[in-house]
């Protein structure tokens, strides 16, 4: 009866502050976006460099009822969430293996760690041009920038929370006789579990970026070329419709990536809620 009276208003203060993020939050936006258009209305701001709101609304209507200049908004939207998509998967995997297998084994991290700060150091627009020529195009050259921008965020965290693993966990899994492969799999990757979800948070973006980046540097579809045939017609309002419609896909990748995390991480003991 006393865990419940206890757990109720937990729950009560949870969804309260719940509830006020959220009011904040849109607050914020309605300020935003109202003083914008007031700026523009006001002759405050330019709407040639900056757009408008109420504009980038109607061109995102447009784009939705009439498609765009290269063709449907939906196919663009695809084409990049593929690219990021494939990209993302296949640089957080290598990103966590990569990591894991350096972290457990300082030969190994000693010899190529060299060679990864030297690719790490590399500029990913000239890795891009690189990709294009190479690849061609076509998604292959921006799953390959994508993998490229998520692949050092991932493997940074892995090796570091393969690092920090508790020392007295390992020891005494070792006592106990676990081998090499049980200590990793059973102590060390749970251990370095909330290191790599959090690269991941980031690093869809960095795939969402490197997939844009590419589009933009040479391609047929996509956000990308989407973003960059606004540009050159010097759209604005087209740019920042554009930029929206990434910023939900990436809100969207967020929250699938959050829920991935509680999920996983159930073992973990509730934070506390501040007031």
């Amino acid at each position: 009866m006393t865990e419940m009276t206890a757990a109720e208003p937990l729950a009560v203060r949870m969804r309260r502050r719940a509830r006020l993020v959220l009011a904040l939050r849109l607050a914020v936006l309605v300020v935003l976006v109202a003083g914008w258009e007031l700026g523009v209305r006001f002759g405050l701001i330019d709407p040639f460099f900056f757009g408008q709101p109420s504009g980038i609304v109607l061109k995102l209507i447009d784009w939705t009822q009439n498609g765009t200049s290269i063709g449907p908004l939906w196919k663009q939207v695809w084409v990049t969430i593929y690219e990021a998509g494939a990209g993302f998967l296949i640089g957080a995997v290598l990103g966590v293996l990569c990591g894991i297998a350096l972290g457990r084994n300082h030969l190994l991290s000693d010899v190529f760690s060299i060679y990864i700060k030297v690719a790490n150091s590399i500029p990913r627009v000239v890795l891009g041009s690189i990709f294009i020529v190479a690849l061609g195009l076509g998604a292959a050259s921006k799953i390959a920038l994508a993998v490229v921008m998520v692949f050092f965020v991932v493997f940074a965290n892995a090796f570091q929370g393969v690092r920090e693993a508790d020392k007295n966990l390992i020891a005494n899994a070792r006592i106990l006789g676990a081998s090499p492969w049980q200590v990793t799999t059973s102590v060390v990757i749970p251990s370095a579990l909330s290191w790599i979800l959090a690269s991941l948070h980031v690093s869809f973006g960095f795939a969402l970026v490197g997939a844009i980046v590419g589009e933009f540097l040479g391609a047929r579809e996509g956000m990308g070329l989407l973003i960059a045939t606004a540009q050159g017609s010097f759209d604005s309002n087209g740019v920042f419709a554009a930029m929206i419609v990434i910023a939900v896909v990436a809100l969207a990748a967020e929250w699938l990536l959050t829920a991935l995390e509680n999920r996983l991480l159930t073992w973990r003991p509730e934070t506390n809620v501040h007031e």
